[in-house]
């Protein structure tokens, strides 16, 4: 299928955002990919650098006639949100994307594609590579760590770059130019808690699994209403320990940082006697959640079944 995709117009990005993917590029783990781009300059004959934070600069000089203009800096970064679902087998460290055509779309197999901050790359990259666009002199700085910290873009040196104008590419309309964004906010929680044995003989195992819903970037689809699924679990087991004895094993939901939660597991334990009242709870309020994402979150899903009892709870 990649080859259907790079004959998708214009062919020069789509190259380009093709031979990206074929890369491994998960944030922290850029190594593959800074390899990637300092070949990609230097098969040019540009003047590539990598910077001791590891951002690859790549300078082109101007074309004939635009000699006395500004040089522009043309920003992307090169790490990828590295989110997959939870039955897909995909080694982001080793694999490339797997993309396919849906109609208008262009999609991964069961993880995220990349495009953040990729068709920002590979349109600087052809660029670059072009020989009929007229351009001031460039230089193309392509940032590493931009999802998980920004490290790269706080990483560069003053005086790594002499041009006045600066253009990232990282944006989600291509017929706005932003002048400012929003900030964000990391929080770790901790507590302490005393497990308790379950007797196999008066408890049943369960895992509940909230499933196929849309995710997305938690910048740029916050807004959307998307199904949190984080959210979800928490609404079908709230006041199940009062209710129907309920003893919680462990949830397990979401991926990244910036990722909008789109499964989640828990391992819980139910009093064998109350294994039926515990299952019409979930199926009431599944169905009241549903009701309540019918247009948003078509797809969306719980799934309850038996397993062995958690050793502790």
């Amino acid at each position: 299928m990649k080859s259907a995709i790079r004959i998708l117009d214009p062919q020069p990005i789509w190259n380009h955002f093709a031979d990206l993917n074929a890369v491994p590029r998960a944030s922290k783990k850029e190594e593959r990919v800074i390899q990637f781009m300092m070949d990609f300059g230097k098969s040019l004959g540009l003047k590539t650098q990598k910077d001791a934070t590891g951002n690859v600069i790549i300078n082109k000089p101007a074309t004939s006639g635009m000699e006395d203009k500004k040089t522009v800096v043309l920003q992307s970064h090169l790490d990828m949100v590295h989110q997959k679902n939870s039955d897909t087998v995909f080694d982001f460290e080793h694999q490339g994307i797997e993309m396919y055509i849906d109609g208008d779309w262009v999609k991964a197999r069961g993880t995220t594609l990349g495009a953040d901050n990729g068709i920002g790359v590979a349109t600087i990259m052809s660029i670059l590579a072009s020989d009929n666009i007229p351009h001031p002199a460039l230089e193309a700085l392509f940032t590493i760590d931009e999802e998980t910290g920004m490290t790269g873009a706080m990483g560069l040196e003053g005086g790594v770059l002499s041009g006045e104008i600066l253009l990232n590419l990282d944006t989600e309309e291509d017929d706005e130019i932003d002048i400012g964004c929003a900030g964000g906010m990391d929080v770790t929680a901790s507590m302490s808690y005393t497990t308790e044995k379950c007797d196999t003989a008066l408890y049943m195992g369960y895992t509940v699994t909230v499933k196929g819903l849309l995710g997305g970037h938690s910048g740029i689809e916050i807004h959307l209403g998307r199904g949190n699924a984080n959210k979800i679990q928490n609404r079908l087991l709230y006041g199940q320990e009062e209710a129907t004895g309920l003893r919680i094993n462990q949830i397990t939901g979401g991926s990244l940082r910036n990722a909008i939660p789109r499964e989640s597991i828990s391992t819980i334990a139910i009093p064998k006697s109350n294994t039926s009242a515990f299952l019409k709870v979930i199926h009431d309020r599944i169905h009241d959640i549903r009701e309540e994402y019918k247009t948003i979150e078509p797809n969306l899903k719980s799934i309850s079944q038996k397993q062995h009892v958690p050793n502790s709870s």
